[in-house]
């Protein structure tokens, strides 16, 4: 496939530094370019849009700071591309939500869409070892937390079995969304609601259908998983609903 930059058409009516990265942008979609591959130097840049190197490098430094790109100095150096890190793409997203002010529950509706089709599409994906990190992720919750410090550790150890699905369910769009959602749940809720009394019961619930998700992961069987991860999620939401229930309160009695 000819992989060559120019012939890539931008909109029309911005600034041309914008032009320049909306072209990149294109020029991935399009060109079936990789990380690792080199853009045009300045030159070639400035020859082609037309532009001053100021405003290549105005375009440079731009998808640069969106982690589209990688710049090196010296005589081999240049702007390549590169993967946007799934960090950098989940904490943009969530400083935007941020100020939207989701709640738990306004997570979980979204978690019981996506969660039941991540685990069912990685049953026939999930390796001997995953199946032993799922069951150490899951049995690291098994005691009960004796501070907050472990509360939190067994909270991120209950978010990360679900990671490692997400990571192996294969769809990239699924598994960013699973992975995502997770990293709002640490943002919003436990890291918000740590210092309320311990949920003992929902620790218990996360507690069994981990397991019983467990089982049903190693007999491969599909129904069992999806029916389980669905029964997981409603009852989480329903914890979280309280939860929710219980910080208003809290907050309405330091306010009084």
């Amino acid at each position: 496939m000819d992989k060559g930059f120019s012939g890539i058409d931008s909109p029309k009516r911005m600034k041309r530094a914008d032009q320049i990265v909306e072209s990149v942008k294109r020029w991935v979609v399009l060109k079936d370019v990789q990380p690792g591959d080199k853009l045009p130097n300045e030159k070639a840049l400035m020859e082609l849009f037309e532009c001053s190197k100021g405003t290549v490098r105005e375009a440079l430094k731009s998808l640069e700071v969106q982690g589209l790109i990688t710049v090196k100095t010296g005589p081999n150096g240049g702007a390549i591309l590169a993967q946007v890190p799934y960090p950098l793409a989940s904490q943009m997203l969530r400083n935007y939500l941020h100020f939207q002010h989701p709640t738990g529950p306004d997570i979980y509706s979204m978690r019981k869409l996506v969660e039941p089709q991540i685990a069912t599409i990685a049953v026939d994906k999930l390796t001997p070892e995953d199946l032993a990190e799922l069951e150490r992720l899951t049995e690291l919750c098994a005691s009960p937390a004796q501070d907050i410090e472990q509360r939190v550790t067994q909270r991120i150890a209950e978010l990360d079995f679900h990671n490692l699905l997400a990571d192996r369910c294969g769809n990239p769009i699924l598994g960013f969304f699973g992975r995502f959602l997770n990293d709002l749940i640490k943002d919003l809720v436990i890291y918000k609601k740590v210092q309320l009394p311990e949920q003992q019961e929902f620790s218990k619930s996360n507690l069994h259908y981990h397991r019983e998700l467990l089982t049903a992961f190693k007999a491969r069987d599909h129904q069992a998983v999806h029916r389980l991860m669905g029964e997981h999620m409603q009852c989480a939401q329903d914890f979280n609903v309280e939860l929710e229930a219980q910080l208003a309160n809290r907050l309405l009695v330091k306010s009084e």
